[in-house]
């Protein structure tokens, strides 16, 4: 069990720092668009109250995009630029942060453990876990590369 709060410590550091920085360059990026080109479009009544809307609600929306894959930079970085206060915001922060923190270090040392146990019973077993886990990656990286790929011509050959 040691090991699983070790983890867990450690990425919750890791995530503190990551998703703090991220609101940190949203709310730098936020107060350069306020003095900006930017500065007319975001001074309408409609912004505004958006912004006000983030700024009260936007705290549980922060800490459940900590257990999503993908949203989580996106919603601090919103908060940030969107000037939630920090009242607000490091209460999101440190409970989201917990959270993912726990799911992937329960997680990651339980399949690290599973992959260790089988390694050390079989070794052939273990040998085929990983290489079918690279296997696996190394598919999802080639079909998004190729998805990708295609948007473009995609994009052209539809406005034709």
């Amino acid at each position: 069990m040691d090991r699983v709060a070790l983890t867990a410590a450690g990425l919750y550091a890791i995530v503190l720092l990551r998703a703090g920085g991220t609101f940190a360059v949203g709310r730098l990026a936020g107060a350069g668009a306020r003095r900006g080109r930017l500065a007319e479009r975001i001074s309408t009544a409609r912004f505004r109250r958006a912004e006000r809307a983030i700024q009260r609600w936007g705290a549980p929306v922060v800490a459940v995009s900590f257990l999503t894959v993908g949203f989580q930079t996106a919603a601090n970085f919103l908060a940030g630029s969107m000037r939630m206060p920090l009242s607000r915001y490091l209460p999101a922060l440190f409970v989201g942060g917990a959270g993912w923190a726990l799911v992937y270090a329960t997680a990651g040392v339980g399949a690290l453990e599973l992959l260790a146990r089988l390694s050390a019973g079989q070794t052939a077993i273990g040998v085929a876990a990983v290489a079918a886990f690279l296997l696996g990656v190394c598919g999802v990286m080639v079909y998004r590369r190729r998805k990708a790929a295609a948007a473009p011509r995609d994009a052209a050959s539809d406005e034709s």
